[in-house]
C-alpha cells in the first residue's frame, strides 16, 4: 500500500494511500491522520459542568464546548485529559474516570476521541491556553447544559457525545 504525505501541520497530516476495499476494489483514499484527543466533562462538587466558550478561527465563531486537546507525541488519552483539563480551565480532577471513545469523522480522519469524566476538581494555577487558543471559562448545570442542546445554541459534536455518555452510564 503506497502512502504519499500530502500536507503536515503540527502532529495532523493529509495523508494519501492506496487501499484495497474489502470487497477486493483497489482506491485511493485520502485521510486526515490525527493523533487521537481526549475529551473532558467536568464535574463540580456541586454538580455543575465547566464547558469553555471557545473562538473556533475554522468556523470564524464561538462555539460553547467541553474542554478537549490533542495528544502529545507518546502520551496517553488520560494523561492528555489530565494536562488538558488543567491547561484549559485551571483545574485538576482528583478523580478521572473512561466514558470510553468516539470517531468523529471516519469517512475522512482516523482521529478517535477518549472521553472522560472528571471529578474532585480543584484549582491549579498552571493554567495557560495554547497560543491559537481563546477561551471563557463558563459554568452550568446538567439541566441548563441539556437545554442549550436541545435548543440548538450547543452544537459541538464531543461534548454532546461525551454528556450522552455519562448520562447513559449513570455517572451525572
Amino acid at each position: 500500500m503506497a502512502q504519499r504525505t500530502i500536507h503536515q501541520w503540527k502532529s495532523i497530516a493529509l495523508v494519501e494511500e492506496d487501499i484495497e476495499l474489502p470487497n477486493q476494489k483497489n482506491i485511493t483514499h485520502t485521510t486526515i491522520k490525527h493523533p487521537g484527543a481526549a475529551v473532558i466533562l467536568p464535574v463540580t462538587n456541586s454538580g455543575d459542568i465547566l464547558l469553555l466558550n471557545q473562538f473556533r478561527p475554522s468556523l470564524k465563531k464561538w462555539l460553547l464546548e467541553l474542554p478537549a486537546g490533542t495528544m502529545e507525541p507518546g502520551e496517553d488519552s488520560a494523561t492528555c485529559a489530565h494536562r488538558e483539563l488543567i491547561e484549559e480551565t485551571g483545574f485538576e480532577a482528583g478523580t478521572l474516570v473512561s466514558l470510553g471513545q468516539v470517531t468523529p469523522l471516519a469517512g475522512f480522519c482516523d482521529e478517535i476521541q477518549h472521553l472522560y469524566l472528571a471529578k474532585d476538581l480543584k484549582p491549579n494555577h498552571s493554567f495557560s491556553c495554547d497560543e491559537d487558543e481563546v477561551i471563557e471559562l463558563v459554568t452550568m448545570s446538567k439541566a441548563q447544559l441539556q437545554l442549550r442542546i436541545a435548543d440548538g445554541h450547543i452544537t459541538d459534536a464531543k461534548t454532546i457525545a461525551c454528556l450522552s455518555k455519562a448520562t447513559l452510564c449513570g455517572y451525572i
